[in-house]
């Protein structure tokens, strides 16, 4: 059976003047900026267009930012889009997978993903963590480097992100990283870099801001979404409202487990895809791992009005 997905991205895909073609093209696209501008209390519209781009990566900007741009795709082609049978966000994406399937409120999002930005980044200053990925290793040698590496440095370093085969992030202390990309060299780790992100996401350092973001979290009012979620935390398929909130909950410290979202959803009969929002990564993530399968699939990525072509 033919079923759709819609996909929505994380941390990395923004840029100065995302959203902008498209604010400027559809009434609804700029309906999304000022609920935006006014649930947050700031200009955060003439930061996605101006920038600074120093100013727009960090993560407390970054993440309402990309929020708002996949919220901005949703709303304004949700009449040309193929509906959903199934949505996954990557990391911050979750958000924006559950105010577009019908979950979670936007402003609601909007605020709680810019809180989750701050708490993140105070619970461990900058310098102190660090992540990076590890390129053509298993799963087993990444563990192995990494238990090595916590081992000899006496700090943590973790698997932190499952983008798709052969790719795997590593979050934790700033010297454990370090030690970790040695190790993974010696163990023929065929690439292996320095990401330039503020904190270790997805580790157990995350565990302050995810105590943080608990209680926020709770009083949040969810829904039952219009189709089910593919969450990160599990790779499981999840409608329940409180099932839903819990997964954003245990993200924070949780790896996020993509390859498996992914497989997921190829093994429930998913063979269009539809990524929403800024950047082209899931959709090209998907497409190596459907063939690596020996299974064809569409992968679409919108995020401007030239993109619309990609629906003929």
């Amino acid at each position: 059976m033919n079923k759709v997905a819609w996909l929505f991205p994380g941390q990395g895909s923004q840029a100065v003047g995302m959203g902008m073609a498209l604010a400027s093209a559809e009434p609804a696209a700029r309906a999304v900026l000022q609920d935006a501008d006014a649930a947050l209390g700031f200009d955060l519209s003439t930061l996605m267009a101006e920038g600074p781009e120093e100013t727009l990566k960090l993560t407390e900007h970054t993440q309402p930012a990309i929020l708002t741009h996949s919220t901005m795709v949703a709303r304004a082609w949700a009449h040309r889009l193929p509906k959903p049978d199934f949505a996954a966000g990557h990391s911050l994406g979750e958000y924006s997978a559950l105010v577009a399937i019908g979950a979670l409120g936007f402003q609601d999002a909007v605020r709680t993903v810019r809180e989750r930005g701050r708490a993140m980044q105070v619970a461990v200053p900058v310098g102190v963590g660090a992540m990076a990925a590890l390129l053509g290793m298993s799963l087993a040698d990444v563990e192995a480097a990494c238990a090595e590496a916590a081992a000899a440095t006496g700090r943590i370093v973790v698997p932190a992100n499952f983008n798709g085969p052969g790719q795997i992030v590593i979050a934790g202390h700033a010297e454990a990283v370090d030690a970790a990309l040695e190790a993974a060299k010696a163990r023929g780790g065929r690439k292996a870099m320095k990401l330039p992100v503020s904190a270790p996401f997805h580790s157990p350092l995350m565990e302050p801001a995810q105590a943080h973001m608990e209680p926020l979290l709770r009083a949040l009012a969810f829904k039952a979404p219009v189709c089910p979620l593919v969450n990160n935390v599990d790779a499981a398929v999840v409608q329940l409202p409180e099932a839903l909130r819990d997964g954003l909950v245990r993200q924070i410290p949780g790896a996020v487990r993509w390859q498996a979202t992914m497989d997921r959803l190829l093994d429930e009969g998913v063979t269009t895809f539809v990524e929403l929002g800024p950047g082209k990564v899931l959709a090209g993530l998907v497409k190596r791992q459907a063939k690596e399968r020996g299974l064809e699939v569409t992968a679409l990525s919108l995020g401007a009005p030239e993109d619309l072509s990609q629906l003929a």
